[in-house]
Order: structure tokens, then C-alpha cells, then sequence
């Protein structure tokens, strides 16, 4: 396997996931954010995760594709034909919306693009395994009026790479 320029084929890939609203509620504005995230993150050698469907799922995919980089899809059917066209493997989880503790587990850090249910569900979780998460175009987790501590949020894709990669390499866990 070739590795792109500036990074150091000894050192091991870290697995960044990266997740968001699908198809039906990603807005254009996400999906180009998570396009670039995608791209940043193949170019810093890192493997991408997802939930392998359409929206920040597909525009993180193909922004990994576009760039020659791997992205793993785990849908939540039996069905890879529901799966983004950009993805490089998917993993048919058959249990629901419950594969996004598998997206979440899988990863060393989050970049979080935009949000929905789904979305404050894989950020809890992450918050709760200690999975470090770095937010764009995205609101702070707030419940019983509290706001918590589950996601940095960040102003441009290339920082919130950064964060998650340099994160990740660390080996770096909160407690939850």
C-alpha cells in the first residue's frame, strides 16, 4: 500500500469516524464540509468509519475516495446494496440504528459534521466510551438545561483532522 506524502508508513492508521445527518437531513453545506473531511483525512493516512448510507455518510465517503483513501461503511441492514457508492468495505451489522455503537467503538476519535437524533445518540455514546469528538456546523449537547462536555466544536475541516488525528495517534481516551 502506498501512503500519501507526509505520512509515515511505520506508524499505525488510526480510525477516525465520522458521522452526521443522512440523505433525507444533510443539507448541501454539510455534505461538501464532510467531502472535505473525508479528503483531509485519507490524505493524513487515517482510516475512515462511517454508517455507510447517504448524506455526511456518502460526502465523507467519497471525499476519502476522491482522494485515494480507505472509508469503511457498517449500515444497519443485511442489505450492502443500501450502502454509499464510495465506500471501500461495508459491513452488514443487521441491528438497526444500534450499529452506531459499532461506528463509534471502532473509531479513535469523531469528527462530527451538522446533527440530528442519530447524531446526539453516536455523540453520547462517544462521550460515554471516551472517544474524544471534534464538531463542525454542529450545536453542544445540551440535556436538563445542562451543556455537556461531549463535543469540541471547531471552525474548518483541517482542524477538526487535526484534532482527531493528532488525538488519535496520542492514544488519547477521556473517562465518560
Amino acid at each position: 500500500m502506498s501512503w500519501p506524502a507526509g505520512v509515515d508508513a511505520n506508524f499505525a492508521r488510526v480510525q477516525i469516524g465520522v458521522v452526521g445527518p443522512g440523505a433525507a437531513e444533510a443539507t448541501p453545506a454539510r455534505y461538501e464540509l464532510a467531502r472535505q473531511v473525508g479528503n483531509l483525512l485519507a490524505r493524513a493516512g487515517a482510516l475512515v468509519i462511517c454508517g455507510g448510507l447517504g448524506g455526511v455518510m456518502e460526502g465523507v465517503a467519497r471525499g476519502a475516495h476522491e482522494a485515494g483513501g480507505l472509508c469503511v461503511g457498517i449500515v444497519p441492514g443485511h442489505d450492502r446494496g443500501a450502502a454509499n457508492r464510495y465506500l471501500s468495505a461495508v459491513v452488514c451489522s443487521g441491528i438497526g440504528e444500534k450499529r452506531n455503537e459499532m461506528v463509534v467503538d471502532s473509531s479513535d476519535a469523531l469528527v462530527v459534521i451538522g446533527g440530528n437524533e442519530g447524531t446526539v445518540n453516536e455523540v453520547l455514546l462517544a462521550k460515554k466510551h471516551g472517544v474524544a469528538a471534534f464538531g463542525l456546523d454542529c450545536a453542544p449537547v445540551v440535556t436538563g438545561g445542562r451543556r455537556l462536555d461531549a463535543v469540541v466544536i471547531v471552525d474548518e475541516p483541517a482542524q477538526a483532522v487535526a484534532r482527531a488525528v493528532a488525538t488519535a495517534h496520542a492514544g488519547v481516551r477521556r473517562k465518560g
